[in-house]
């Protein structure tokens, strides 16, 4: 990401904030492990949007008008000790000179020289109750200035949840967004179809996840955007399944949702495919009712439509299949009414996709659904799953957990598939499976 999509947010932000104004959002801390080791650093993605500054122990403000500079960046002075045993940092120099701060102090001088950016200013925006630090230290520079009334200075009168403005600036990505966020998926796609390739009978679940993270690092992304679940038979009807200790089995599906990081930005793609190369019948009959309900829902990803259109029709699709396949009974109308589908289909279609992989802005606006618009990036996912003791379904359907997931862009035209290059057809992935194995 280049310095002026920064420096472009950054004076988005003060615009909205206005002048009198302040702002303040800290970074990420550094978290132990255990003894000297401390767990990889990730940093804030608030923070990060606005300065591009990937150092913990440092706090950003943004203050409109001011005539020595309106972003200044507290953070760690250089240490050459520490250089030589943790790495480069900034320091105060590389703050202004590398991230375009106007200003930068220590970390360790902040309770100092803050209180007096804050005084006579109106309003202070900063992410209320996420940080329990900076919600402690703001009221007690706030009470330090509160004392000093007599002297005709003035406390902030309000204090402003931030993080309304910067999820709405989120939720639209721009050029440069997008293009990490298609090779995040590129790079996605391509790993997903290595563990196609890849499996078979008698590994385990954790090897499989070893070819998916290979793929990303060989491409060049460390980190992967959440933990990736990789869960053979019955362990994909756990939603949120991350042990990937069992060993795979012949004729059972594997599911398998992973996608990988690029500067931030996250992808998050899910497929389901048979172990052995091939869906039994009862197998294929789930999968195209899901995949089924995928296309529809995506159809409905375009400019001015609902966000709960695409979820309203994925039910309905899911529904009327699972009539017709035996495993819900009854007016299809009622059901949907009286939700019985969710004993098998428990979640919402997604969610928004971007630095986060549930990504922040408003479902909701002014309490109705809000209406999709270019820039919008979110995932489609519908979803089957049926417990294993599941007694009032034939047996032929217990233990098989499907989900489809793929990252869609809202365009000006409709939408586009970011990662459309996995495949999902039952005869793709068949295909893609037994010539691997004929190898």
């Amino acid at each position: 990401m280049n310095k002026t999509e920064f420096k472009k947010r950054r004076k988005n932000l003060m615009l909205q904030i206005g002048k009198g104004n302040i702002a303040l959002i800290a970074s990420a801390s550094s978290h132990t492990r255990n003894r000297d080791v401390e767990f990889p650093f990730r940093q804030d993605s608030d923070f990060y949007y606005l300065t591009g500054f990937n150092e913990a122990d440092s706090l950003a403000v943004f203050i409109p008008g001011r005539e020595q500079g309106e972003y200044i960046l507290f953070c760690r002075e250089f240490d050459e000790k520490k250089a030589l045993w943790e790495g480069a940092h900034a320091g105060l120099e590389g703050a202004t000179e590398h991230y375009e701060a106007d200003d930068s102090f220590p970390i360790d001088d902040m309770d100092e020289i803050l209180p007096g950016m804050l005084e006579n200013k109106n309003k202070v925006f900063y992410p209320m109750g996420r940080d329990s630090d900076l919600d402690h230290q703001l009221l007690e520079w706030i009470t330090h200035i509160r004392k000093q009334s007599r002297n005709g200075v003035n406390a902030p009168g309000e204090l402003v949840s931030l993080e309304h403005i910067l999820y709405e600036m989120r939720l639209f990505k721009s050029s440069a967004e997008l293009k990490l966020m298609r090779r995040a998926a590129d790079v996605s796609c391509v790993a997903h179809k290595r563990a196609m390739q890849q499996c078979k009978a008698g590994l385990y679940e954790y090897q499989i996840e070893a070819e998916i993270v290979h793929e990303f690092m060989q491409e060049g992304l460390r980190y992967v955007a959440y933990p990736s679940i990789v869960a053979g038979g019955k362990n994909a009807c756990v939603l949120h399944y991350v042990d990937n200790k069992d060993k795979l089995k012949k004729g059972d599906l594997l599911l398998i949702d992973a996608g990988v990081e690029c500067d931030h930005y996250a992808a998050d793609i899910t497929r389901t495919f048979p172990v052995s190369g091939k869906f039994s019948l009862a197998q294929k009959q789930l999968y195209q009712l899901v995949l089924d309900a995928q296309y529809a829902a995506i159809e409905q990803i375009q400019p001015g439509n609902p966000w709960n259109k695409a979820h309203d029709i994925s039910v309905e699709v899911l529904t009327k299949g699972l009539v017709k396949l035996g495993l819900l009974k009854g007016r299809v109308s009622k059901l949907i009414k009286d939700e019985k589908y969710k004993q098998f289909y428990m979640h919402r279609i997604g969610h928004w996709l971007g630095m986060d992989v549930h990504d922040v802005g408003d479902y909701k606006v002014d309490n109705e659904w809000r209406l999709l618009e270019p820039g919008m990036v979110l995932t489609i996912e519908p979803g089957l799953y049926i417990p294993a003791d599941c007694e009032t379904v034939d047996v032929k359907w217990r233990g098989i957990g499907i989900r489809i997931e793929d990252d869609v862009l809202v365009t000006k035209e409709g939408h586009e598939i970011l990662t459309h290059a996995v495949p999902k057809e039952i005869n793709e992935i068949e295909t893609l499976m037994q010539a691997s194995y004929a190898v």
